[in-house]
Order: structure tokens, then sequence, then C-alpha cells
């Protein structure tokens, strides 16, 4: 079974908003620094979770094309089909 863009989306969001300091109203196009306010720190700690959490590694080149929240599951899901 693959996993799609908006599973990915959505597993990013709940852990997102398990977190009181994000706002509630973030979607899939949300972007990450501006909308959530991350500092670098904050998103490669985020980032961290999000490989925990799905088994994968994001190398830190590809993170530079990494926008929104649908990018970063973008990037997962083509990473988890190159595995």
């Amino acid at each position: 079974m693959s996993i799609t863009v908006q599973d990915v989306s959505n597993i990013i969001l709940e852990t997102l908003l398990a977190n009181p300091k994000v706002p509630r109203d973030i979607s899939g196009e949300s972007k990450i620094i501006e909308d959530l306010a991350f500092d670098s720190l904050a998103v490669m700690n985020f980032v961290m979770e999000i490989e925990d959490k799905l088994d994968v590694s994001v190398p830190l080149d590809r993170l530079a094309d990494i926008r929104t929240i649908d990018d970063l599951a973008r990037a997962i899901v083509v990473l988890k089909q190159e595995a």
C-alpha cells in the first residue's frame, strides 16, 4: 500500500495541531516559515519529528525547495517511493 500526499499532509497537520503554539487555521497550503512563524531551529525540530513519525529522512538539500506543508508531504512521498 502506498502512502499518498494527502495522507502525509494529514499526518503533518495533526502533528502541528498537537502544538498549542501553532495557529488553528492551517492547511496544506500553509507556509511553514511565514504562516507558522517557525524559525530555522523550529523547522529542523519539526522535520525531525515528522521523519521519526514516518520513518523517512529528508536530505537538507531537499528542504531548500520546501515552502508549504503540502511541499513537505510531496517530498516525503517521493522519498518513500525511492526507498
